[in-house]
């Protein structure tokens, strides 16, 4: 028995389904993980979508920015749905739509397992949260994902302020929580994102930080996985494991099998078209 950790996938349905065959994933025995952003950019997102809600029972899923970006867009006039990207829309307008989305809103923005010994985050955690203390703002989000205050929660979800503190309220409080499981790279030592920089570290302006490093944080009580960050690439140190290798710009896809030993096993991402900008958000 065996689980795997998975980096953004980001509709690079191919190269799952060669990591799979890598792994030589056994659904009798192993567990997946996914980092978030199974979709957009890929070009297969509804393959990928489809192919990893078959495998429900076998996966656990954080959400990503990408992800929560569709299910926002999957609540609007369908005259809006048509503006964005082919990619989005083969999702939106399947034939398997709903479902595809009812599932997404009940997956997660953090998880862990502590029999296992970690935790795992799409994008990063708040310089003062403690993993128990990042379960608990996650799941505030996820109540509002599951229940009736969705349709609120995706409308007011967008922009960059406030930064994050234990006394905001409201669509505020939902937006910074999530900004930061989402959206962080780096930050200053009071939480406020970074969201210009997105570079390697030793890119970013003075006073950020890489979430991970920032003077001062509390302590983490598990090792986190984490994706998002393609421009870091793979990062194994102080405590976290960074698996975003890039595979929809041409890089790898990373499964790391976690467990007493870390094993990394990666496959060819896909090939980008000569013009496609490089990109993280």
């Amino acid at each position: 028995m065996a689980t795997y950790a998975i980096g953004d996938v980001q509709g690079c349905y191919d190269a799952l389904q060669r990591l799979l065959e890598k792994i030589r994933f056994d659904p009798a025995s192993d567990r997946l993980w996914f980092c978030g952003d199974l979709v957009n950019r890929g070009g297969q997102s509804l393959e990928t979508l489809r192919l990893v809600h078959s495998l429900a029972i076998h996966s656990t899923i954080v959400l990503g920015n990408h992800d929560l970006s569709l299910l926002a867009i999957s609540t609007r006039r369908e005259v809006d749905k048509r503006t964005v990207n082919p990619d989005l829309q083969r999702v939106l307008f399947a034939d398997d739509a709903q479902v595809l989305v009812d599932w997404l809103r009940q997956q997660k923005l953090f998880h862990v397992d502590r029999t296992l010994g970690f935790a795992m985050v799409h994008a990063g955690l708040a310089p003062k949260w403690t993993i128990s203390l990042a379960e608990a703002r996650a799941r505030e989000v996820e109540e509002k994902l599951r229940g009736e205050g969705f349709f609120k929660m995706v409308k007011n979800m967008y922009g960059d302020k406030p930064a994050w503190s234990p006394k905001l309220a409201g669509p505020d409080r939902m937006r910074a929580i999530i900004n930061v499981f989402t959206r962080m790279r780096y930050c200053t030592p009071s939480g406020r994102i970074g969201f210009e920089d997105k570079g390697r570290p030793g890119t970013q302006r003075v006073g950020m930080y890489p979430w991970f490093e920032v003077p001062g944080h509390a302590p983490r009580e598990l090792p986190v996985v984490f994706g998002h960050w393609s421009t870091l690439g793979l990062f194994m140190g102080l405590g976290v494991y960074g698996i975003d290798t890039g595979a929809v710009w041409g890089g790898k896809l990373t499964a790391m099998e976690l467990g007493p030993e870390l094993r990394l096993h990666q496959v060819p991402g896909r090939d980008p078209p000569d013009n496609t900008p490089r990109g993280d958000d």
